[in-house]
C-alpha cells in the first residue's frame, strides 16, 4: 500500500531529471546572478562618483592636450546690474565652429570661468557651420556679428582650439582700437609681424569701419592676413599685450594636427586670389541663413550655438565647394 501512495505521489509531483544533483548544480548559477547584479550595481554607484569628481576638478577630462579642469561654476546665473565692478560693457565671444566637440568641451567652461575671474560681462556664440561647403571662418565671423544682438557692444574673434592661460591678458573693451590677444610674441605657433588671429577684439562700430572680414576665404587661412589690410585701411590702431612674461606658454593649444587635418587645398584660381584685398565685400554683402538656435550649457557654462547655413556664389568663389 505504502509503494502504491510513493507511486501516486511521483506521478502527481514528477522530479526534475537528475533530482537533487540537479539543484545543486543550479544553486552556483544563481549564485554568479546575484553576484552579477551586485557588480552592476556597484558600477553604477561609481559612475555617478566619477562624474561628480570629474565636475568637482578632482578627475581630468580626456581631451587631448586639456588640462585638468577647475571646479566646476553654478549655472547660468544674471550678471548683476547694480555691481559696478562687473563694468558697463559686454562682450560677444564668437567662436567658428565645425565638428570640433572635443575642443568645444573644453573651451566653453573654461573660456566662461576666465572671462567671469575678470568681471567681465559676456556671451558665448558658437558659430556652427551646418551646410555642406568648405568651412569659411570669416563668414561665420561676420554671421556671429550681425546675430549677437544689441546687448553686446564689442566682440572677441576667438578659435576654439586656443585658451589663455596667463590670467593677466587683457579681455577688456577696447576702446582705443583693436586689441590682438594672441599676439605673436605670445601665440604657440604664428610668430610673423602682420598676424592678427587666434583672438582679437573690437568694438563693434570698429568691426564696422571694416566692414567686417571677406567672404571669399573658404578652406583653411588666409581670412587673418586680408583682415589686417582692412584694419590698416580703415585707419585703426591695432594694439597688443605688454608686459606678458608667459611668453609662447601663454596660451594652450588644443589642435592635434595629426588627428585633425586643416582643409589647406587651394583649387581653380583660389591660389591667385587669396593674396588680394576684397574691397567690396564683407558684413555688407554675407549670405546666409540661420537653421538653429540653440541656448545650453556645458559643465555649468552658458553658451548659445547658432547652425549657420552660409550661401556661395560658385560663378565668383567656385573654390568654396569641395571637389
Amino acid at each position: 500500500m505504502f509503494a502504491s501512495r510513493r507511486k501516486a505521489a511521483a506521478a502527481a509531483y514528477p522530479r526534475e531529471a537528475g533530482g537533487p544533483r540537479r539543484l545543486l548544480s543550479a544553486l552556483p548559477r544563481r549564485c554568479s546572478v546575484f553576484r552579477l547584479f551586485v557588480a552592476a550595481l556597484l558600477l553604477g554607484f561609481a559612475s555617478l562618483l566619477w562624474l561628480q569628481l570629474s565636475c568637482s576638478g578632482h578627475v581630468a577630462r580626456g581631451v587631448r592636450g586639456a588640462a585638468a579642469p577647475e571646479p566646476c561654476p553654478p549655472e547660468s546665473r544674471a550678471w548683476p546690474a547694480d555691481d559696478p565692478s562687473w563694468g558697463p560693457h559686454r562682450l560677444a565671444l564668437l567662436v567658428p565652429f565645425r565638428e570640433r566637440f572635443e575642443e568645444l568641451l573644453a573651451f566653453v567652461p573654461h573660456m566662461h570661468r576666465f572671462l567671469s575671474r575678470k568681471r567681465i560681462r559676456h556671451r558665448i556664440f558658437v558659430l556652427n557651420q551646418v551646410d555642406h561647403y568648405r568651412f569659411n571662418r570669416a563668414s561665420l565671423i561676420n554671421v556671429g556679428f550681425l546675430e549677437s544682438g544689441n546687448d553686446t557692444d564689442y566682440i572677441a574673434m576667438h578659435d576654439v582650439d586656443l585658451l589663455p592661460r596667463n590670467e593677466g591678458l587683457d579681455y577688456g573693451f577696447p576702446e582705443a582700437g583693436p586689441f590682438h590677444v594672441a599676439s605673436p610674441e605670445l601665440h604657440p605657433l604664428y610668430h610673423y609681424k602682420t598676424y592678427v588671429g587666434g583672438i582679437l577684439l573690437l568694438t563693434k562700430q570698429h568691426y564696422e569701419m571694416c566692414n567686417g572680414m571677406s567672404n571669399r576665404f573658404w578652406g583653411w587661412g588666409r581670412e587673418d592676413d586680408e583682415f589686417y589690410r582692412r584694419i590698416k585701411g580703415a585707419g585703426l590702431q591695432l594694439f597688443r599685450p605688454s608686459g606678458i612674461k608667459t611668453g609662447y606658454k601663454t596660451f594652450q593649444h588644443l589642435h592635434d594636427p595629426a588627428w585633425r587635418k586643416r582643409d589647406q587645398k587651394r583649387i581653380a584660381t583660389q591660389k591667385q586670389e587669396q593674396f588680394k584685398v576684397d574691397r567690396d565685400g564683407g558684413l555688407n554683402n554675407v549670405r546666409y541663413r540661420i537653421e538653429s538656435r540653440t541656448t545650453l550649457t556645458v559643465a555649468g557654462a552658458p553658451c548659445t550655438v547658432l547652425g549657420i547655413l552660409l550661401d556661395c556664389d560658385t560663378s565668383k568663389t567656385p573654390w568654396c565647394m569641395f571637389s
